[in-house]
């Protein structure tokens, strides 16, 4: 016999046309919403069969003063120490430093979903969920919990939801590549990666967005994260010089150099016939011969703004969000011609 799937707080939250935000503010009494929303709120939950998980309403009332981080991108890589990428740990550094100095003890968890997680992951008092993937099941799992969490970046099938933050990947896209036509490049290319995160996904439609403004054809090419520098090398030995290209936007730094790596191999001269750059700055992208210009993230902010977004709802406010600040591109020796 199959089990019938249970109602959660999302299905409300969708046959009511109202926020995540707004079903927790009706069924628990807070906020400020209006009598007539608020009743509405409450018909559709008790229509729909929704029973709020008793555990969950438990845990909201007895704190423990800790929450959890969960990186979705090191859980999808199935690595978690990744030599020379040094953006994974400062992310997570940040937001345990920022967590502490509010009071709240950080506890780093993989995937929640997985078959090891401590009993207590389910006892936290939030979550800040990093770079969450399209229908994430983790998202899932604590909106059925009805635990509160907050994104940096955010799941891209969750159209409503605020309560995220990130740097803007999309404006991040727009600088790289128009420091690639500035640099003369006529044909640019997107490297991007298999994940569908707002990252990823983001970037590509600035991509493309961009591409239909300047008249050129789009050149979109799709790598898993995991190939790493491996996996830039062999799609570069397919693509050139076939492939009509003069500049790659790479974006994770492994990928970026791999680009650079086969390029050199192959003997063209980077930047003089082909331009690169990356999303995610790091160490290897810093080090890298010629250094490779880079997106430098912004941790300090980005992670101080999802804090601030996740302690609004473990305190039942109306959400703040989504926030979004402006990286900054540096430029190196691998895309500079001029």
């Amino acid at each position: 016999m199959v089990k019938a799937k249970k109602t959660t707080i999302h299905d409300v939250a969708k046959a009511a046309n109202v926020s995540i935000a707004a079903v927790s503010f009706a069924l628990n009494g807070k906020g400020t919403l209006s009598q007539a929303t608020r009743e509405h709120i409450i018909a559709t939950a008790e229509h729909i069969g929704y029973q709020a998980d008793a555990l969950a309403r438990g845990l909201r009332r007895s704190r423990l003063g800790a929450i959890g981080i969960v990186n979705r991108s090191l859980d999808l890589l199935g690595e978690y120490f990744l030599p020379g990428i040094d953006a994974f740990d400062r992310t997570i550094s940040t937001l345990s430093a920022l967590a502490l100095q509010r009071g709240l003890a950080p506890v780093v968890l993989p995937d929640l979903t997985g078959a090891s997680i401590p009993a207590i992951s389910l006892a936290l008092d939030g979550y800040i969920i990093v770079s969450p993937q399209s229908g994430d099941p983790v998202l899932e799992l604590l909106d059925n919990r009805e635990i509160p969490y907050a994104c940096i970046g955010f799941d891209p099938s969750q159209a409503g939801f605020r309560s995220w933050a990130s740097e803007d990947d999309a404006e991040s896209c727009l600088q790289v590549m128009e420091h690639f036509r500035r640099q003369g490049a006529q044909h640019p290319s997107l490297l991007r990666g298999e994940s569908e995160n707002s990252w990823n996904v983001s970037s590509e439609q600035a991509y493309r967005t961009w591409c239909a403004a300047q008249g050129v054809q789009p050149q979109v090419h799709v790598l898993d994260e995991s190939s790493g520098v491996a996996g830039a090398v062999g799609l570069f030995d397919k693509l050139w010089p076939q492939n009509k290209t003069d500049a790659i936007y790479a974006m994770t730094a492994r990928h970026a150099v791999g680009i650079v790596t086969a390029a050199l191999d192959q003997g063209v001269d980077v930047p003089g016939e082909l331009l690169v750059a990356t999303g995610s700055d790091s160490e290897a992208a810093r080090f890298s011969r010629p250094a490779i210009s880079a997106i430098q993230l912004n941790p300090n902010e980005v992670c101080a703004d999802a804090l601030n977004l996740l302690i609004e709802r473990m305190e039942e406010r109306e959400p703040s969000g989504p926030v979004l600040r402006r990286a900054k591109f540096r430029p190196r020796s691998s895309s500079l011609r001029r």
